[in-house]
């Protein structure tokens, strides 16, 4: 005679039913929507807590630190020069040498890519060449390594003579 199975007895785990695939999918589902719910109140504090901090830097940063127009008049020129502005001059040695503004500092366009960290941040550059072409691409330059602060003068160091403007000669 057979004996009958108690309802107690344990069957081999290899005779045990397992879950339908579905209850399987619902539990890590659930698993993995629990995990996410602290990461989305951490990411919001966190790109608010950046915000925050672009916000109370650009509130503290000086008036005068803003980006200066691309180009510049020689009389607008003269004038912030006369105030302590920055002047770079990016023509060569030569064209340097036959003529100048007192005060300027001679960096040639070819040079300064290499030599950006001779250029003040803290100060408005104005930036001069024979007639206004290089020094465009002198404050372009410039700008992509992060000087906001620079502009090119119109007509170059030729206007500035044109407008009777002081110069001086040799190195």
């Amino acid at each position: 005679m057979a004996q009958k199975k108690t309802a107690n007895a344990q069957k081999p785990k290899s005779h045990q039913k397992t879950p339908p695939k579905s209850a399987q999918v619902k539990k890590q589902t659930q698993k993995q929507k629990s995990s996410m719910t602290w990461l989305i109140p951490v990411a919001v504090v966190v790109v608010a807590a950046i915000i925050g901090a672009i916000f109370l830097l650009n509130q503290n940063a000086p008036a005068s630190a803003s980006k200066l127009p691309a180009n510049m008049s020689i009389s607008e020129a003269s004038q912030r020069f006369a105030d302590g502005a920055y002047l770079l001059d990016v023509r060569t040695v030569t064209e340097w040498n036959e003529h100048h503004i007192d005060g300027a500092v001679l960096i040639p366009l070819d040079e300064l890519s290499a030599r950006i960290s001779e250029v003040p941040i803290d100060q408005d550059v104005l930036i001069i060449c024979r007639s206004g072409n290089r020094s465009v691409d002198a404050r372009n330059i410039l700008r992509a390594a992060g000087l906001a602060r620079t502009t090119s003068i119109n007509g170059g160091i030729n206007a500035w003579i044109g407008a009777g403007l002081p110069v001086v000669t040799g190195p």
